[in-house]
């Protein structure tokens, strides 16, 4: 038996789903983007007169949800499964497009650059239970009008596994697309082992922009994954309760499901988001609350309860610094997501309302993920019957360290953290220097960075992705891409 967690009976998520879709089709959903809305109205959705709100029919959302596939798999840059988003699946990747870096050891917030972005990556491949990159933060060093592909960029030069992202304009989908054809070498490669998954976000309440509904459309076109990130804040942009609010993520998050599938059908969704709370004392989105994080849990059972593979923003911290605040908010993060079965957690690494990425905070979130992967694989007997045979071994041995039933499940069986997590006797933490958890983490980040293999493409395949990166960079005056450490 693996354990779980749930908190909606399925009587109120049928309710939650019926009343979302009375919002769709009573009040509607604001698009500003015409190619969105002439598909829609091709399909008999209603328009307004002034073609920005449109009205989505009952059977016009259950004919997507079921056109939308229960599972897709993901792979890495040589074309390995490394993800199969099946119902009970975790896999944890980190939080991503964060716009500021904690600097080690001063603990001072500074603007990423492309060094920080390569050490990232080198880090990531060394994450056992880190299983894709994120474009998890924004180098500076190079104009903004360019840096959502720059990321992948980097991440396909220097990484193995495959990468969360997702672009900040309509127009940034073309060159990341070409970044990813590069690599898988034709467009039905890449439909077949997918690489990225797209971000695209609506806005709160019931809004579609321009850019992330075109991204929307332009992946479901071209066989790219996305993951839907509807944001409501609960008491703010949102009703207060936590039901109002799953209702109105429930519609938005059915609005991208519809604009998806009617662009083309089948095409690959997780039903995810980045609800929160809002905290009226501080003005603030607090993403370690608790009632944040039971909002994930509970609109990924919405999501599986309709049958789609299921995303969430958690797992992270709004402390400013790797503290005990910071591991109390991403642990218990960790855990909910792997008892929820949430398919892609999104967090790892992330500090300060998802505002800054800590290498150090990487690693520590790693051992986490590894813990709570443990708990989820739950209890099960180890050739445990009959009983007697191994306790007469131990009344007879008076210990069981080297017997064979010790030696064939000990690795099964018990998780074994890494170094920054400190289990030694505390005369041996004196012998090493009385090392804190922040030391700990940073010597073990060096560590694997150190020792992260080398890229496995080919010469042809990384010149090729430097042009076309090139190419791009030269568009908005860049004349020369950052010096890159070998």
């Amino acid at each position: 038996m693996r354990p779980a967690i749930r908190f909606l009976a399925d009587e109120l998520i049928e309710r939650i789903v019926a009343e979302a879709i009375e919002l769709l089709t009573t009040l509607g959903v604001e698009i500003h983007n015409p190619q969105a809305v002439d598909l829609l109205a091709s399909h008999g959705a209603k328009v307004s007169a002034d073609r920005f709100r449109v009205y989505l029919s009952e059977e016009l959302v259950r004919r997507a949800i079921a056109a939308a596939p229960r599972s897709f798999r993901l792979f890495d840059v040589q074309g390995r499964l490394t993800h199969d988003f099946t119902q009970d699946a975790v896999y944890f990747t980190p939080g991503s497009a964060a716009l500021y870096f904690l600097e080690y050891p001063s603990g001072q917030l500074r603007r990423p650059t492309t060094e920080d972005y390569i050490r990232y990556v080198h880090l990531v491949e060394q994450l056992t239970y880190i299983a894709s990159q994120s474009t998890a933060m924004v180098p500076a060093d190079v104009p903004a009008d360019i840096s959502d592909s720059y990321r992948l960029f980097l991440s396909l030069l220097y990484g193995r596994k495959p990468v969360v992202t997702g672009a900040f304009s309509a127009e940034g989908f073309a060159v990341m697309r070409d970044l990813q054809l590069i690599v898988r070498r034709s467009q039905a490669d890449l439909e077949a082992k997918p690489l990225t998954i797209f971000s695209a976000c609506p806005t709160s309440p019931l809004r579609w922009s321009y850019g992330p509904s075109q991204n929307l459309l332009d992946c479901a076109r071209h066989g790219v994954p996305v993951e839907l990130i509807a944001m409501p804040l609960s008491g703010f942009q949102a009703p207060v309760s936590l039901v109002g609010t799953l209702i109105q993520h429930t519609a938005e998050t059915l609005s991208g499901v519809v604009l998806s599938q009617l662009a083309r059908p089948g095409a690959p969704v997780l039903y995810g988001g980045s609800p929160a709370i809002f905290d009226v004392r501080q003005e603030t989105t607090p993403m370690g609350a608790m009632e944040t994080m039971m909002l994930d849990c509970a609109y990924c059972e919405i999501g599986k309860y309709l049958g789609l593979p299921t995303q969430a923003y958690i797992g992270m911290s709004d402390a400013k610094q790797l503290d005990a605040q910071a591991g109390l908010e991403s642990g218990v993060g960790a855990v909910l997501a792997v008892l929820a079965r949430i398919n892609n957690v999104s967090g790892p690494g992330m500090l300060d309302f998802e505002n800054c990425q800590s290498l150090e905070k990487l690693v520590l979130d790693n051992e986490l993920c590894g813990m709570a992967m443990r708990l989820g694989a739950g209890i099960q007997p180890r050739d445990d019957f009959p009983a007697l045979p191994l306790f007469e071994e131990l009344l007879r041995e008076r210990h069981l360290l080297i017997a064979d039933h010790t030696r064939r499940w000990l690795k099964e069986e018990i998780h074994f953290p890494g170094p920054v997590i400190d289990r030694t006797r505390r005369q041996r933490w004196q012998q090493q220097g009385s090392p804190s958890l922040l030391e700990r983490a940073h010597q073990e980040a060096e560590r694997l960075i150190r020792s992260a293999p080398p890229s496995p493409l080919g010469e042809e395949v990384r010149r090729e992705l430097e042009a076309r990166m090139e190419v791009e960079a030269r568009r908005f005056g860049l004349d020369r891409l950052p010096p890159r450490p070998e």
